[in-house]
């Protein structure tokens, strides 16, 4: 698989897993503005949950894999 190939794979995984929890508002694609003056607890409560939601789903497929 080519590295635009898997980077594509990979946001496309980020944009529906933030849209299965409900925070698609808070994906970099969707919300590119300045953030640097938003604390890092902040922008953890917003973004931290896709990314668990990310692991969730990989791990869910690889299960199906094995």
């Amino acid at each position: 698989m080519a590295s635009r190939d898997k980077k594509e794979a990979l946001r496309q995984l980020k944009m529906e897993a933030a849209e299965e929890i409900g925070r698609l508002q808070f994906v970099k694609e969707n919300n590119d503005h300045y953030k640097g003056d938003v604390s890092s607890r902040i922008n953890g409560e917003q973004g931290g949950p896709i990314g668990g939601q990310m692991v969730k789903k990989m791990i869910a497929t690889m299960e199906t894999q094995l």
